[in-house]
């Protein structure tokens, strides 16, 4: 999942494609430079194709109500925050100073002054949400079954899963951090968060002005990836369409995410052609082996058999393929002087039985690559369509 960044699905059928793609695509949200305001409000959520953000802060949340309509609620107020806060406005009405010097005030303060910074904030559901608590196990879509266990995985359950997740994501990584804290301090009482995770230096380009990014192997990561402006590929393999089983997730996506711890150090140790073998591409202007440049065709009988690139290539999966957005993370030292570094992949598709299952468990069986990450942290989330408008609310067409 590093290397190659396009993996995909057999897609749901020919008819349903064709019918999904006479749908009007609407407008991608995107900001016009670095410290701009993302559109909040349209057909999808923002944060998926909008163009990946340098930043990011990732949490997934428990639910602590059992009240379905204390849910409905927060799920509300959360809304009216994001569109505030998208637009580099503070959480609340009355801001961070604005209030009652006698009452806590409505914003936590550390991004006055701060411009937007292209925020976007993007929520999803996860399975578990789906249980009795709200009456929502008849509404769980079919593609959001539960992700299987892939061979070598060592996922930890404390920082995987969760009822609901939020990702933030902006070029100013204290706008993002101010993002998620001023929605976990909205939610006290009725949401915990779970975990959560940092990222930086994006991973993955999710349109072609952008240039590929590196990876901490050094290697660019997601070359291939499905970027904004392929209209027919997203509406095949991206968007949830009607026909698809869950009527409230037409025009929403699924999200997987997974954090891959690096064993940086011995990565290092190795040589540059063995590192280049296993990729499948030049370590320097990323072409695939056999070729002179990154976007040359990838000719797949030129490279190992088992190289990262030709394992997920999709023409060995359906043609299929991942909206990827990921990022570097460092989380500091593990006390034996090697660095807790890696990779926090997240990945957009239309349903990930056919995307991302298929891919990950032929990766996790033959890629060389296992020898220097681990994959220790496993979330799932159904990310509903964007919101309308101001009488909108994320998820309103799932509790309605």
């Amino acid at each position: 999942m590093f290397g190659l960044g396009a993996a995909g699905i057999a897609a749901a059928g020919a008819g349903a494609i064709a019918a999904h793609s006479l749908l009007q695509e609407p407008p991608v949200a995107h900001a016009s430079s670095a410290s701009d305001p993302v559109p909040f409000y349209g057909g999808h959520q923002a944060g998926i194709v909008t163009p990946a953000q340098d930043r990011l802060h990732f949490a997934a949340f428990d639910v602590t109500t059992d009240e379905k309509a204390e849910l409905v609620d927060l799920l509300q107020e959360w809304t009216a925050a994001a569109a505030r806060l998208t637009q580099g406005r503070e959480a609340g009405t009355f801001g961070a100073v604005g209030g009652s010097a006698e009452a806590a005030p409505d914003d936590t303060g550390e991004a006055l002054g701060l411009p937007a910074s292209g925020l976007t904030l993007t929520i999803g559901f996860g399975p578990s949400l789906f249980d009795d608590r709200f009456g929502l196990a008849g509404r769980r879509p079919p593609a959001l079954a539960d992700l299987p266990k892939f061979p070598g995985d060592q996922l930890v359950p404390e920082i995987s899963g969760g009822d609901i997740c939020v990702q933030a994501c902006a070029h100013d990584p204290q706008v993002a951090v101010h993002a998620i804290r001023n929605l976990a301090r909205i939610g006290f009482g009725r949401v915990s968060v779970r975990w959560s995770q940092l990222g930086f230096g994006r991973t993955s380009s999710t349109s072609r002005a952008q240039a590929t990014p590196r990876n901490l192997m050094g290697f660019k990561d997601g070359t291939n990836n499905m970027k904004l402006e392929d209209a027919a590929l997203l509406r095949e393999q991206l968007w949830a369409a009607p026909q698809d089983g869950a009527d409230w997730m037409a025009g929403g996506s699924y999200l997987v995410t997974r954090k891959i711890r690096m064993t940086i150090e011995t990565w290092d140790r190795t040589s540059l052609r063995e590192q280049e073998d296993i990729f499948g591409r030049s370590k320097g202007e990323g072409a695939p082996v056999g070729r002179k440049n990154e976007f040359d065709p990838v000719d797949l009988a030129a490279m190992r058999p088992d190289a990262h690139v030709r394992l997920a290539h999709p023409s060995a999966h359906g043609d299929a393929h991942l909206l990827r957005r990921g990022y570097n993370y460092v989380d500091g030292s593990d006390g034996l002087g090697r660095l807790d570094a890696g990779l926090f992949f997240i990945a957009y598709q239309r349903d990930p039985r056919k995307q991302f299952v298929p891919v990950q468990m032929s990766l996790a069986k033959a890629d060389p690559l296992n020898e220097y990450i681990k994959h220790i942290s496993s979330g799932l989330f159904a990310c509903p369509p964007g919101v309308e408008d101001a009488g909108d609310y994320w998820g309103r067409a799932l509790f309605a």
